[in-house]
């Protein structure tokens, strides 16, 4: 009876990269929240409040807010 070859690991392969697109995302302080989902992270306030308010000018309808992880708190963007 013939012997099946057995499937070796080439040297190129590496076990350890994960797949594209599985790798947790970087948190940064404060998160801009869309609608109750967050969309980005950003490191510093104002960074935050200007995407917030480019989002809040595009679709005025949805609720977006800014939440401070360090702190806890959240602020709202208005129209």
């Amino acid at each position: 009876m013939l012997a099946r070859p057995t499937l070796t690991k080439r040297p190129d392969q590496d076990d350890d990269r994960k797949p594209v697109g599985q790798a947790r995302p970087i948190e940064e302080r404060y998160l801009l929240r869309v609608d109750g989902q967050t969309k980005r992270s950003f490191s510093s306030k104002e960074a935050a409040a200007s995407a917030g308010a480019t989002v809040k000018k595009a679709h005025p309808i949805v609720m977006v807010t800014i939440v401070d992880t360090e702190d806890g708190t959240s602020e709202g963007i208005k129209p």
